[in-house]
């Protein structure tokens, strides 16, 4: 493995260590919808499309744009299927979601689909069906804030094993080609880890009301960067390209803030 994808898996997990820690605390201080929110924004996807750009080239990472849409709304349905089954515990919800996702991510790769359209539109689908169900159909209340008490020691664990879990996501990204790699882009690591630490934090009905604004912040902010990086490497190239895409995902993200705050229940 080349000298660059080291920098990529150290930076993957510093950064996925820090957002999912960042992203737990703060749904504990603040809420389900404030920690759903910081959990959902692009981070992985931010250094794996960068990465690209950097190890290959600015088109190649707007070719890995491609598919995002659709493999991130298939999150979607993880999400779904994770806030029905963790009622049994923790250890069913995170097995019969990730068993979910890997069979859709299965199809998809055998499906072949390189349309950008298509991806986009299936995207939209995706994100109506599930805010849907989850907002009218699972009824799920957000949550307020937790009384928890942290030392160090518990931070630093939830760091390595967001961490960990976020860079392991990249190591089989890696081995296992191309084809993988476009769908491992939007693996839901982020969303295992925060789920996870949720969980054992608060019990199962604070992380449904965490999964549930984490995958309305997840499904809208990481495609609409991948849409921005998608535009903006081929007009203004790889750094300034990466650089406005991320002042235009801060844009979405208040954005995001704002529809969760006034029209999530």
């Amino acid at each position: 493995m080349d000298v660059l994808f080291w920098y990529k898996l150290g930076l993957s997990f510093l950064v996925g260590g820090a957002w999912v820690t960042l992203s737990t605390l703060a749904a504990e201080r603040f809420g389900s919808k404030i920690g759903g929110l910081i959990g959902g924004l692009p981070s992985t996807v931010l250094v794996g499309l960068l990465f690209i750009g950097l190890t290959q080239s600015p088109s190649a990472a707007i070719q890995a744009t491609t598919i995002i849409p659709l493999s991130q709304g298939l999150n979607g349905i993880f999400i779904l299927v994770y806030m029905l089954a963790v009622q049994l515990s923790l250890a069913a919800g995170l097995v019969m979601a990730l068993s979910v996702w890997v069979l859709m991510a299965s199809l998809l790769i055998i499906a072949g689909i390189d349309s950008f359209a298509l991806s986009v539109a299936t995207w939209v689908l995706l994100v109506l069906s599930c805010y849907l169900a989850v907002e009218y159909g699972l009824r799920i209340p957000s949550k307020g804030n937790l009384e928890v008490n942290y030392s160090h020691g518990q931070i630093s664990l939830r760091a390595l094993f967001g961490g960990a879990v976020i860079a392991l996501a990249v190591l089989i990204s890696k081995i296992s080609g191309p084809l993988y790699g476009g769908i491992f882009t939007t693996f839901p690591a982020m969303f295992i880890s925060t789920l996870a630490i949720t969980y054992r934090s608060g019990g199962a009905d604070f992380s449904r009301a965490v999964a549930k604004s984490i995958m309305i912040s997840g499904l809208i902010n990481v495609v609409l960067y991948a849409i921005a990086v998608r535009y903006l490497y081929a007009w203004l190239g790889l750094a300034a390209g990466t650089l406005l895409a991320i002042a235009f995902s801060l844009l979405t993200g208040y954005l995001t803030y704002l529809f969760l705050k006034e029209l999530v229940k």
